[in-house]
């Protein structure tokens, strides 16, 4: 066990880099097999060769480990950590690729963390951090996992715009009065008439619940049995 907390070895062997990279592999599987499930963009092939990727620019800063500092008659000094840093840097563009802003939500911020921990978890056990890597590797699948359970139990501030056509003399403010019934905020956007004399209703919603669901779907229910619903739209809230 003592090996594996050790610094990086000037002259690993083949076996210990093949270790490192099954590990690699075994922790980029893992992670992203969950994610494939979820059908989140970066799934099991793409986690898996970002960590490969990770390890492998780490053990090539190992071996160069042995060669480091000034070359005879040169001027430069080799830093060959700048290697792995470079990497990082690398997987932030890939990262920042996931992140998508829909109108007034953003998605893909837990699938851009999952890139820059198996990242960091790839440079762990191509620089022979076997330990810490597994534990990096124990605690990200936990947090992916079990925790993803719990934060679907946490209320949160959801808010949507719901547009729908109803008779020219109807009160828009009596139907906001429905809409409140559910226990939603709602605003008034926007009023507007149809060609026919029907009246276009937008109305800002804001409510707070676990589930957005648990409150739209009744409501749609009531209102589409009076009103014709033109759009529903949510604020984005995926990851």
């Amino acid at each position: 066990m003592a090996q594996f907390m050790d610094a990086m070895a000037l002259d690993p062997s083949w076996s210990e880099l093949g270790l490192r990279i099954v590990l690699a592999v075994a922790s980029g599987a893992l992670i992203g097999l969950n994610r494939q499930r979820g059908g989140h963009a970066a799934g099991l092939r793409t986690t898996i060769l970002i960590t490969l990727a990770a390890c492998l620019a780490m053990i090539q800063a190992n071996l160069l480990l042995s060669v480091r500092g000034r070359m005879e008659g040169g001027f430069a000094s080799m830093d060959v950590l700048r290697l792995p840093l470079g990497v990082l840097t690398g997987v932030g563009f890939i990262g920042g690729g996931a992140i998508l802003r829909r109108g007034d939500g953003v998605t893909g911020v837990t699938t851009a963390a999952t890139i820059w921990i198996m990242t960091v978890v790839g440079l762990c056990f191509g620089g022979g951090q076997i330990v810490l890597g597994a534990i990096a590797t124990a605690i990200a699948f936990v947090v992916i996992v079990p925790v993803k359970s719990i934060d679907r139990l946490i209320r949160r501030e959801l808010d949507a715009r719901l547009t729908l056509r109803a008779p020219g003399g109807i009160d828009p403010f009596a139907i906001a009065g429905t809409i409140t019934g559910f226990g939603c905020e709602v605003r008034l956007a926007k009023l507007s008439r149809s060609s026919a004399g029907e009246a276009d209703l937008t109305y800002a919603l804001k409510w707070s619940a676990s589930e957005p669901s648990a409150l739209i779907e009744p409501m749609l229910k009531e209102l589409g049995a009076r009103f014709r619903i033109i759009e529903l739209e949510m604020a984005a809230t995926g990851t």
